[in-house]
Protein backbone atom coordinates (compact mmCIF):
# COMPACT_ATOMS: atom_id res chain seq x y z
CA UNK A 1 0.00 0.00 0.00
CA UNK A 2 1.54 3.73 -0.78
CA UNK A 3 2.02 5.28 1.91
CA UNK A 4 0.66 9.24 1.90
CA UNK A 5 1.55 12.05 3.38
CA UNK A 6 -1.73 14.05 5.71
CA UNK A 7 -1.74 16.83 3.27
CA UNK A 8 -2.17 14.34 0.21
CA UNK A 9 -5.13 12.24 2.64
CA UNK A 10 -6.79 15.90 2.91
CA UNK A 11 -6.45 16.76 -0.37
CA UNK A 12 -7.54 13.52 -1.91
CA UNK A 13 -10.50 13.65 0.68
CA UNK A 14 -11.75 17.35 -0.59
CA UNK A 15 -11.18 16.64 -4.55
CA UNK A 16 -13.05 13.66 -4.15
CA UNK A 17 -15.90 15.95 -2.24
CA UNK A 18 -16.05 17.85 -5.04
CA UNK A 19 -16.03 15.95 -8.00
CA UNK A 20 -18.59 14.22 -6.48
CA UNK A 21 -20.86 16.43 -5.70
CA UNK A 22 -20.17 19.23 -8.05
CA UNK A 23 -20.84 22.14 -5.78
CA UNK A 24 -24.27 21.09 -4.57
CA UNK A 25 -24.90 17.62 -5.97
CA UNK A 26 -24.87 14.20 -4.32
CA UNK A 27 -23.54 11.05 -5.46
CA UNK A 28 -25.89 9.19 -3.14
CA UNK A 29 -29.58 9.07 -3.97
CA UNK A 30 -31.28 12.23 -4.43
CA UNK A 31 -33.78 11.00 -2.00
CA UNK A 32 -31.66 10.34 0.76
CA UNK A 33 -32.48 13.08 3.48
CA UNK A 34 -29.59 14.86 4.99
CA UNK A 35 -29.45 15.95 8.98
CA UNK A 36 -30.01 19.33 8.67
CA UNK A 37 -26.52 20.25 9.95
CA UNK A 38 -24.85 18.51 6.77
CA UNK A 39 -27.86 19.49 4.32
CA UNK A 40 -25.41 21.96 2.22
CA UNK A 41 -28.37 23.73 0.43
CA UNK A 42 -26.95 27.43 1.27
CA UNK A 43 -28.20 29.48 -1.61
CA UNK A 44 -26.55 32.57 -2.34
CA UNK A 45 -28.52 36.33 -1.63
CA UNK A 46 -28.64 38.83 -4.52
CA UNK A 47 -26.86 42.17 -4.34
CA UNK A 48 -29.32 44.23 -2.11
CA UNK A 49 -28.40 47.64 -4.21
CA UNK A 50 -27.61 48.55 -7.76
CA UNK A 51 -24.16 47.89 -8.36
CA UNK A 52 -23.69 50.24 -10.79
CA UNK A 53 -24.57 53.32 -8.71
CA UNK A 54 -21.63 52.89 -5.77
CA UNK A 55 -19.49 55.71 -5.68
CA UNK A 56 -15.54 55.03 -6.52
CA UNK A 57 -16.64 51.38 -6.62
CA UNK A 58 -17.27 50.12 -10.28
CA UNK A 59 -19.76 47.72 -10.79
CA UNK A 60 -16.99 45.37 -12.49
CA UNK A 61 -15.67 45.11 -8.99
CA UNK A 62 -18.80 44.29 -7.10
CA UNK A 63 -19.89 42.09 -9.03
CA UNK A 64 -16.81 40.12 -9.38
CA UNK A 65 -16.72 40.42 -6.00
CA UNK A 66 -19.86 38.47 -5.08
CA UNK A 67 -20.14 35.89 -8.08
CA UNK A 68 -16.58 34.11 -7.97
CA UNK A 69 -15.29 35.25 -4.10
CA UNK A 70 -19.36 35.14 -2.18
CA UNK A 71 -20.81 32.73 -4.58
CA UNK A 72 -17.88 30.36 -4.51
CA UNK A 73 -17.92 30.54 -0.66
CA UNK A 74 -21.38 29.61 -0.55
CA UNK A 75 -21.14 26.69 -2.93
CA UNK A 76 -18.00 25.20 -1.12
CA UNK A 77 -20.04 25.77 1.95
CA UNK A 78 -22.59 23.14 0.29
CA UNK A 79 -19.79 20.67 -0.38
CA UNK A 80 -17.91 20.92 2.71
CA UNK A 81 -21.12 20.11 4.83
CA UNK A 82 -22.38 17.26 2.24
CA UNK A 83 -18.69 15.64 2.58
CA UNK A 84 -19.36 15.94 6.17
CA UNK A 85 -22.16 13.76 6.21
CA UNK A 86 -20.48 11.20 4.35
CA UNK A 87 -17.49 11.02 6.08
CA UNK A 88 -19.92 10.41 9.44
CA UNK A 89 -20.28 6.70 7.82
CA UNK A 90 -17.10 5.98 7.57
CA UNK A 91 -15.60 4.46 11.27
CA UNK A 92 -12.17 4.00 10.32
CA UNK A 93 -11.60 7.72 8.82
CA UNK A 94 -8.56 9.29 10.60
CA UNK A 95 -9.56 12.12 13.18
CA UNK A 96 -7.20 14.34 11.47
CA UNK A 97 -8.99 14.28 8.26
CA UNK A 98 -12.31 14.64 9.62
CA UNK A 99 -10.64 17.50 11.62
CA UNK A 100 -9.33 19.43 8.52
CA UNK A 101 -12.52 19.11 6.96
CA UNK A 102 -14.34 20.88 9.83
CA UNK A 103 -11.96 23.65 9.75
CA UNK A 104 -12.80 24.44 6.14
CA UNK A 105 -16.18 24.84 7.06
CA UNK A 106 -15.71 27.11 9.60
CA UNK A 107 -14.14 29.29 7.10
CA UNK A 108 -16.28 29.08 4.41
CA UNK A 109 -19.27 29.93 6.78
CA UNK A 110 -17.20 32.75 8.04
CA UNK A 111 -16.75 33.82 4.61
CA UNK A 112 -20.46 33.58 3.65
CA UNK A 113 -21.92 35.38 6.46
CA UNK A 114 -19.12 38.22 6.50
CA UNK A 115 -19.81 38.66 2.86
CA UNK A 116 -23.33 38.71 3.49
CA UNK A 117 -23.05 41.61 6.26
CA UNK A 118 -20.71 43.15 3.66
CA UNK A 119 -22.74 43.68 0.37
CA UNK A 120 -25.84 44.57 2.86
CA UNK A 121 -24.08 47.57 4.47
CA UNK A 122 -23.35 48.95 1.16
CA UNK A 123 -25.73 50.72 -1.18
CA UNK A 124 -26.30 53.96 0.95
CA UNK A 125 -24.77 57.73 0.96
CA UNK A 126 -22.53 56.78 3.23
CA UNK A 127 -23.95 59.56 6.12
CA UNK A 128 -24.67 58.14 9.46
CA UNK A 129 -27.40 59.41 11.20
CA UNK A 130 -30.01 57.96 13.65
CA UNK A 131 -28.81 54.76 16.69
CA UNK A 132 -25.31 54.00 14.47
CA UNK A 133 -24.28 57.52 14.90
CA UNK A 134 -25.23 58.16 18.60
CA UNK A 135 -23.98 54.86 19.83
CA UNK A 136 -20.81 55.52 17.80
CA UNK A 137 -20.53 59.06 19.28
CA UNK A 138 -21.23 57.38 22.81
CA UNK A 139 -18.44 55.04 22.35
CA UNK A 140 -15.59 56.81 20.54
CA UNK A 141 -16.09 60.26 21.86
CA UNK A 142 -17.28 61.68 18.11
CA UNK A 143 -17.92 60.30 14.45
CA UNK A 144 -14.77 61.63 13.98
CA UNK A 145 -12.81 59.28 16.30
CA UNK A 146 -14.40 56.46 15.38
CA UNK A 147 -14.37 56.80 11.12
CA UNK A 148 -10.19 57.46 11.98
CA UNK A 149 -9.63 54.00 13.67
CA UNK A 150 -11.90 52.19 11.45
CA UNK A 151 -9.78 53.43 8.44
CA UNK A 152 -6.79 52.83 10.55
CA UNK A 153 -7.80 48.99 10.89
CA UNK A 154 -8.61 48.99 7.44
CA UNK A 155 -5.57 50.30 6.38
CA UNK A 156 -3.64 47.73 8.28
CA UNK A 157 -5.02 44.93 6.81
CA UNK A 158 -4.12 45.74 2.98
CA UNK A 159 -2.17 44.19 1.01
CA UNK A 160 -3.43 40.49 3.51
CA UNK A 161 -6.48 39.52 4.29
CA UNK A 162 -8.97 39.94 7.13
CA UNK A 163 -12.05 42.20 7.71
CA UNK A 164 -12.82 45.40 9.68
CA UNK A 165 -15.53 44.90 12.08
CA UNK A 166 -17.74 47.49 14.00
CA UNK A 167 -19.41 45.21 16.67
CA UNK A 168 -21.58 45.14 19.26
CA UNK A 169 -19.85 42.41 22.08
CA UNK A 170 -23.23 40.55 23.71
CA UNK A 171 -20.77 39.35 26.59
CA UNK A 172 -19.21 42.68 27.47
CA UNK A 173 -21.97 44.63 26.24
CA UNK A 174 -19.25 47.42 24.39
CA UNK A 175 -19.35 48.89 21.09
CA UNK A 176 -15.25 48.29 19.50
CA UNK A 177 -14.33 47.95 15.91
CA UNK A 178 -12.33 44.99 15.90
CA UNK A 179 -9.52 43.97 13.68
CA UNK A 180 -10.27 40.60 12.34
CA UNK A 181 -7.66 37.81 10.04
CA UNK A 182 -9.56 35.87 8.04
CA UNK A 183 -12.72 34.58 8.40
CA UNK A 184 -12.30 32.75 11.70
CA UNK A 185 -11.05 35.26 13.86
CA UNK A 186 -14.34 37.34 15.31
CA UNK A 187 -14.02 38.31 18.63
CA UNK A 188 -16.35 36.34 20.38
CA UNK A 189 -20.08 36.97 20.73
CA UNK A 190 -20.07 39.86 18.96
CA UNK A 191 -22.85 41.33 16.59
CA UNK A 192 -21.57 43.20 13.52
CA UNK A 193 -23.28 46.77 12.97
CA UNK A 194 -20.67 47.37 10.02
CA UNK A 195 -18.69 45.09 7.92
CA UNK A 196 -15.80 46.20 5.70
CA UNK A 197 -14.05 43.57 3.51
CA UNK A 198 -9.82 43.77 3.34
CA UNK A 199 -8.89 41.21 0.96
CA UNK A 200 -7.61 42.26 -1.96
CA UNK A 201 -10.52 40.70 -4.29
CA UNK A 202 -12.50 43.34 -2.60
CA UNK A 203 -10.56 46.29 -4.14
CA UNK A 204 -7.27 45.36 -6.17
CA UNK A 205 -9.51 45.45 -9.66
CA UNK A 206 -9.97 49.04 -8.89
CA UNK A 207 -7.33 50.46 -6.96
CA UNK A 208 -4.53 47.68 -7.69
CA UNK A 209 -2.47 48.06 -4.22
CA UNK A 210 -3.72 51.61 -3.06
CA UNK A 211 -6.49 50.13 -0.65
CA UNK A 212 -6.54 53.21 1.33
CA UNK A 213 -8.66 54.54 -1.51
CA UNK A 214 -11.03 52.20 -1.43
CA UNK A 215 -11.54 52.24 2.01
CA UNK A 216 -12.31 56.05 1.45
CA UNK A 217 -14.74 54.93 -1.19
CA UNK A 218 -16.10 52.15 0.81
CA UNK A 219 -17.09 55.15 3.71
CA UNK A 220 -18.96 56.86 0.59
CA UNK A 221 -21.04 54.19 0.26
CA UNK A 222 -22.27 52.91 3.65
CA UNK A 223 -25.81 52.07 3.72
CA UNK A 224 -26.27 53.31 7.45
CA UNK A 225 -30.23 52.42 7.58
CA UNK A 226 -28.89 48.78 7.64
CA UNK A 227 -26.67 49.71 10.24
CA UNK A 228 -29.39 50.93 12.46
CA UNK A 229 -31.49 47.91 11.64
CA UNK A 230 -28.60 45.90 13.08
CA UNK A 231 -28.71 48.08 16.15
CA UNK A 232 -32.09 47.84 17.07
CA UNK A 233 -31.56 43.82 16.32
CA UNK A 234 -28.95 43.38 18.79
CA UNK A 235 -30.72 45.21 21.23
CA UNK A 236 -28.28 48.14 22.32
CA UNK A 237 -29.61 50.64 24.11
Amino acid sequence: MKNISRREAIGEVLATGAGILAFGGRADSETETLPMAFAGRHQAKPLPFDAAKLNGISEKLIRSHHENNYTGAVKALNVVEQRLSALTREKDLPPYIYGDLKRQELIRTGSVVLHEQYFANLGGNGKADGKARKIIEQWFGSYENWEAEFKRIGNALSGGSGWTILAFNQHTKEIHNYWSADHTSNAPFSAPLLVLDMYEHAYQMDYGAAAAKYVDAFMLNINWDEVNRRAELAGIG
